[in-house]
């Protein structure tokens, strides 16, 4: 069944699927973006969120049912990858494995799809009351999911083994809720990032004691964070419903900002991810109400 339906998929995105590189590869290996669409649609009603980029193939979660969709960004064409199980699917991450790892949402859990076929491969259950788990980073050892409800972190390892769950102490303080943690990325240091979406603030991580200290953003808040992504140095926060993308550059005194973008074609754009010189975002449009028929689209702009 599931090779019928890869065969399938790489139908409609090309070669991509059974060609895909790492999410860590070179885009500048596979040829240049300029005649790749710098908008394109997802199907009607999606509802998206969290979006991967492995190769020249882009992933997106519905924040309706969980499903999840591949585009080719060479050409905007796409189909679904998975069906969801009826809760959202949010931030999300492919591995050198070409695994799909995906942020549950208000299910209060993570999954694990096999990009290739569409497979679930793993889930892990992390909560089950007032839990919001929004987004996933990717260590060499582990994957990294925020809770925008709790003061905590989940790891779960890239060996599929149990996850553990890490008790956030320090500078962080939870607002019942909000929207908290939110975006996470690894830091400079071996630690990690995340933002605050109700406080705008960023805060660096000790994966091992949980400690977390904020980061001097030099009189600036990052209202809005949303989906961070990191570049060296260069940190790129969205600020969903401010509808702009900020670049920070990282330091050991904090964060300054170098670079602010936004763009008429964003609606309420919530995450980001890299191909060649481009950042591309998809629109949640957060101030509209939903229906089957609800547009949605995902924009693809210069870096700031």
């Amino acid at each position: 069944m599931y090779r019928r339906f890869g065969v399938l998929l790489a139908a409609v995105l090309g070669v991509t699927l059974t060609a895909a590189a790492p999410a860590t590869a070179d885009a500048s290996l596979l040829g240049p973006t300029q005649h790749f669409p710098t908008e394109f649609s997802l199907p009607n009603g999606w509802q998206p969120e969290g979006i991967a980029i492995s190769g020249t193939t882009a992933y997106f979660g519905s924040r309706a049912d969980g499903s999840i969709y591949a585009a080719d960004l060479r050409t905007g064409k796409g189909a679904v990858l998975a069906k969801g199980p009826g809760t959202p699917s949010l931030g999300m991450k492919v591995d050198g494995k070409r695994r799909l790892w995906v942020a549950g949402g208000t299910g209060g859990d993570a999954r694990v799809y096999d990009t290739r076929t569409g497979a679930l491969l793993a889930k892990f259950q992390f909560a089950t009351t007032d839990t919001f788990v929004n987004d996933v980073v990717l260590t060499n050892k582990s994957a990294w999911f925020t809770d925008s409800r709790k003061a905590v972190l989940y790891e779960v390892p890239l060996s599929l083994k149990p996850h553990r769950t890490l008790e956030l102490t320090g500078d962080l303080v939870i607002t019942p809720g909000a929207v908290n943690l939110n975006g996470i990325v690894t830091g400079l240091d071996g630690g990690l990032i995340a933002v605050q979406s109700n406080t705008g603030k960023l805060f660096r991580i000790d994966p091992r004691s949980g400690k977390s200290i904020a980061i001097n953003l030099s009189g600036q808040t990052l209202t809005n964070g949303d989906g961070l992504l990191r570049e060296g140095r260069q940190l790129y926060v969205v600020q969903n419903r401010l509808n702009k993308v900020a670049r920070y550059t990282l330091s050991r005194e904090g964060a300054s900002l170098a670079a602010e973008r936004t763009d008429a074609r964003f609606d309420v754009p919530t995450t980001v991810a890299a191909f060649g010189k481009r950042l591309y975002l998809p629109n949640a449009r957060f101030t509209t109400p939903p229906t089957p028929d609800t547009a949605y689209t995902v924009v693809a702009v210069e870096r700031p």
